[in-house]
């Protein structure tokens, strides 16, 4: 497929889209000519040897600005950065690039695996084919390995999707005081206080232990130690200076 900036579809739910069905034979990744590589958390010492020879091998890269950013000095390749509004655009690029039979490499904050389907289904519409995924450190192993919260006693959720996310907070509220929360907040609607207000709500003992980690890994991480009930006081409002805390956030209950 040679996708121009007109007739690239994207999918409606390019996040079911991209999880499907498994992907098809391990096979070598090197004969693969896409990739969607997770960055890790943005700090390039946690950027994994084959995303780094991914980058390194590349004709072109497409992501985010903000993501593609972090991995510009990995790469000789050509950058094609997006937002929300021209992603179409950046992707139907992309599209060409490969189609005429040039490397390319989507890259995604974290692990593609946590927030990154949505964008993973555009790629494989641009492509118009398979996309290999190489998972990445994300922000959520860091933040458990700071929380000690090990994984396997763990409920992890992103909130960081579009649309409903009841079924996730049922989730939490279930498992509360039970077993260690782990949580990507959305901005600006569901920040950290907003969840332990709803956690509190459904139950959860005030007193439980809430760390909020921001920022993890950078030169400015900063880790914030409460209890739940005293997060909880400050939740509402849906903009950035409703929250005391930034989009790059995540929020750890211990049980």
């Amino acid at each position: 497929m040679n996708a121009s900036d007109e007739d690239l579809t994207l999918p409606d739910r390019p996040g079911v889209a991209a999880s499907a069905s498994p992907e098809a034979g391990a096979g070598d990744d090197a004969t693969r000519s896409v990739h969607a590589v997770g960055i890790g958390p943005g700090n390039p010492d946690f950027l994994t040897r084959r995303a780094g020879d991914l980058l390194a091998e590349a004709d072109v890269v497409v992501g985010f600005g903000t993501v593609v950013d972090y991995v510009a000095d990995e790469t000789d390749a050509e950058l094609l950065t997006c937002g929300y509004r021209d992603e179409r655009e950046a992707l139907a690029r992309f599209g060409r690039r490969v189609a005429d039979g040039e490397v390319g490499v989507a890259v995604l904050m974290g692990d593609p695996n946590h927030s990154g389907y949505q964008f993973l289904g555009k790629v494989e519409a641009a492509v118009d084919g398979p996309v290999r995924v190489i998972p990445g450190i994300s922000s959520v192993q860091i933040a458990a390995s700071r929380a000690r919260t090990p994984l396997e006693d763990s409920t992890f959720v992103t909130l960081h999707v579009r649309g409903d996310v009841t079924a996730s907070l049922d989730r939490l509220a279930r498992d509360v005081g039970d077993r260690h929360l782990i949580v990507i907040p959305r901005p600006y609607d569901w920040m950290p206080e907003d969840v332990a207000a709803r956690l509190v709500d459904a139950g959860g003992d005030p007193e439980l232990d809430a760390l909020v980690l921001e920022r993890l890994t950078h030169s400015d991480e900063s880790i914030i130690r409460t209890e739940l009930g005293t997060l909880a006081v400050d939740a509402g409002g849906d903009g950035p200076d409703d929250s005391d805390f930034s989009d790059l956030s995540v929020l750890v209950v211990r049980n």
